[in-house]
């Protein structure tokens, strides 16, 4: 036999054996994507709150280059040659993968078929139905830092070019910015970049909910560019590092920041402008920019003793907790980031995770795996599929069908959502629409 045959022949044998193994490994991807669906499905039709995709699986023709691009790692899988959303709720709305699929197979849409989702109707310039009353960033549907910061800079340019400006005239402000997130910061810059008297709001800090994160968090932030401040190169940045840039922007550009402020009512005055009240402050704007998230108050569980001081509806640090039974309670994004923030600081007596349902289907494929590893090394007990019936000061009474049972707590992190700000906006006539697998 030639020497050319027995290589031919080698070259053969390597190339069956690589794709014998491409095959199974895309065979044991393949079956996690349909436990993954099956789980998703198990759930109803659950859906985020932003854009999400939906795949025409008629022109998909399975290259998964969505499924590669996708930043979150989780949100798609090919499921037979074909892209399949098995996460849903792990999807935030990069987009990507409807720039990225070759055959135009992906649209980016709100809500389903069957269950619509309430959003605010904005126009192009992400004004309201109210003249002056801008909406931008997570409350209109986009949560991602980079197309927040779009959305406010995008408005703060139309209240300063606009054909028909609104302005105070000295009887106000020019504009009132209400959030301090990535979007009230951007529109904030904007603003002032354009001269304008301006007044930014907030009931915490500079940063928004970004200063609630987990310590060592790490977002999606890509490219910003801030008014004022220039650009930012960065495609991840952790929360320290999120936090260093917002007090940097506060040291070179002054935002005139007013904070410990909740917004409660919003009327037009008689002059025309309106009136923006807090418990302890009014003030007059010709412009308002709402900049608010979407959770807006936290959800509580309604159960006997959640009036107690060990009860808290966020971690932002775990030193406090050293030595203690800490319980986390929910299954999404912010109660396992908690609960990973909470294992690795390490010094805690306990920490578990109570959670309604037996998986966790709510949040994004990075956090379910190192939820799951956490679990798997005992630095985390899960106590699932369980409820709380009751709040002890130093226990937690938990339920199950197999009964009830005390838990020794001392302490207990309730994140199971929050109530978005819809009175608020209904209050003052800004029209919601329900959108159903629209754009």
């Amino acid at each position: 036999m030639s020497t050319t045959t027995l290589l031919l022949g080698g070259i053969i044998t390597v190339a069956v054996l690589l794709w014998l193994l491409w095959e199974r490994l895309d065979s044991h991807k393949e079956k996690r994507a349909r436990a993954e669906a099956e789980d998703a499905a198990a759930l109803g039709d659950v859906l985020p709150t932003s854009l999400h995709p939906v795949i025409d699986t008629d022109l998909c023709m399975g290259s998964g280059t969505c499924v590669a691009i996708c930043p979150e790692h989780g949100p798609l899988a090919l499921i037979g040659n074909r892209a399949v959303l098995v996460n849903p709720l792990g999807c935030v709305g990069h987009g990507a993968c409807e720039v990225a699929c070759p055959v135009d197979a992906i649209r980016l849409v709100y809500g389903s078929k069957s269950r619509g989702v309430e959003l605010p109707r904005i126009d192009k310039h992400f004004q309201t139905n109210q003249p002056g009353i801008y909406i931008v960033g997570e409350l209109g549907g986009m949560g991602l830092i980079r197309n927040a910061v779009s959305q406010g800079t995008q408005a703060a340019e139309h209240i300063a070019k606009s054909p028909t400006p609104r302005r105070a005239n000295g009887q106000g402000y020019d504009a009132i910015v209400v959030g301090a997130g990535p979007a009230g910061i951007a529109a904030t810059l904007g603003l002032m970049d354009a001269k304008l008297n301006t007044l930014l709001v907030e009931r915490e800090a500079l940063g928004g909910t970004i200063t609630h994160y987990p310590r060592k968090k790490v977002v999606m932030t890509g490219d910003l560019d801030l008014p004022l401040y220039g650009k930012v190169h960065k495609k991840t940045m952790s929360k320290e590092r999120l936090i260093d840039l917002w007090q940097d922007i506060a040291q070179k550009c002054n935002p005139p920041l007013v904070t410990g402020q909740v917004v409660q009512k919003i009327t037009q005055a008689a002059n025309g402008l309106w009136e923006v009240a807090t418990e302890s402050e009014r003030w007059l704007a010709a412009n308002v920019v709402l900049a608010l998230g979407v959770r807006g108050s936290p959800r509580k569980l309604g159960v006997p003793g959640e009036e107690l001081q060990k009860v808290a509806y966020r971690l932002l640090e775990p030193e406090p907790f050293e030595g203690k039974h800490v319980m986390v309670v929910g299954g999404g994004n912010s109660a396992v980031e908690s609960a990973i923030a909470l294992a690795d600081f390490g010094r805690c007596a306990s920490v578990s995770i109570s959670y309604r349902r037996d998986a966790f289907a709510r949040c994004r494929g990075d956090n379910r795996r190192k939820i799951d590893a956490a679990i798997q090394e005992g630095k985390v007990r899960a106590l699932m599929p369980t409820n709380i019936t009751a709040i002890g000061e130093d226990r937690v009474r938990l339920k199950n069908g197999a009964g009830e049972k005390d838990v020794p707590n001392d302490a207990l992190i309730v994140q199971i959502g929050g109530t978005a700000p819809a009175d608020l906006l209904k209050s003052f006539g800004v029209e919601l629409v329900t959108k159903y697998g629209e754009r």
